[in-house]
């Protein structure tokens, strides 16, 4: 005995009718979520880069929504039952070729459908704890992602604060090396104004000591010392004795 036709199988269906693609690229895809779960079967859409993804994904969408408001159904718990693409009308056209001859171009058409049911319980409850483990992965995840950021904003934290206090201190450092500098040039004014002084001082002393005396004086004094000396005298004296014997 044969199984049921498509057209039979139970669930709820959406179907897109004369879309112009050929129903071979329209089965590449739809082979893809054939018997996934509505999750995944959105996610395995969203990375396929074919045309016929985001059609089938409309399609898809209306089929889920038509489950949710027609079944009273909930969207988590859906899967796709069914998914196929007949073919449509094909419209026939000519081009013209070498000779006089015409070449034919056939463009093509499909109907897609999508048909979701409800998962089994057994299904259901399987799906449901593997949610549930990736939720706490994913959950893990963020808050080791979340410390690891937290560590490196407290370790940037430090080191902008190690660097503040190095640079407060250099600044201190510089301000009191620029007065220990200050101090020591005033120090070094004051003993140079003091030297100063003292040099004005002496010289002031040596021009009071060396006053020119008139010539005058000087002839005045060179005639008055042999006269004065008692010792000049004895020598002469004894000149004239030695000249007399």
């Amino acid at each position: 005995m044969t199984g049921p036709k498509l057209n039979d199988r139970p669930g709820t269906r959406a179907t897109l009718r004369g879309y112009h693609m050929s129903a071979s690229k329209a089965r590449v895809v739809l082979n893809l979520i054939r018997n996934e779960d509505v999750t995944t079967a959105r996610e395995i859409l969203a990375g396929t880069t074919r045309e016929a993804a985001d059609v089938i994904g409309k399609v898809l969408a209306s089929a889920v929504a038509n489950a949710v408001t027609n079944d009273g159904m909930q969207a988590d718990e859906l899967f796709v039952s069914a998914c196929y693409a007949d073919e449509g009308i094909t419209m026939k056209r000519f081009t013209p070729r070498a000779r006089g001859r015409a070449g034919k171009i056939r463009k093509r058409s499909c109907h897609i459908t999508v048909i979701v049911s409800r998962l089994d319980d057994e299904r259901l409850e399987v799906l449901r704890n593997a949610r549930t483990a990736q939720a706490a992965v994913s959950r893990t995840r963020r808050v080791a992602s979340s410390r690891h950021r937290a560590d490196q904003q407290a370790s940037l934290n430090k080191r902008e604060t190690a660097a503040e206090e190095a640079a407060e201190e250099a600044m201190e450092q510089d301000i009191l090396d620029n007065e220990g500098m200050q101090s020591d040039a005033v120090v070094t004014d004051v003993m140079s104004s003091d030297v100063a002084e003292t040099e004005a001082d002496e010289t002031d002393t040596m021009e009071f000591d060396t006053v020119d005396t008139p010539v005058e004086d000087l002839d005045a004094t060179v005639e008055e010392t042999p006269a004065d000396e008692p010792g000049t005298d004895e020598t002469v004296s004894d000149d004239t004795t030695e000249e007399t014997k």
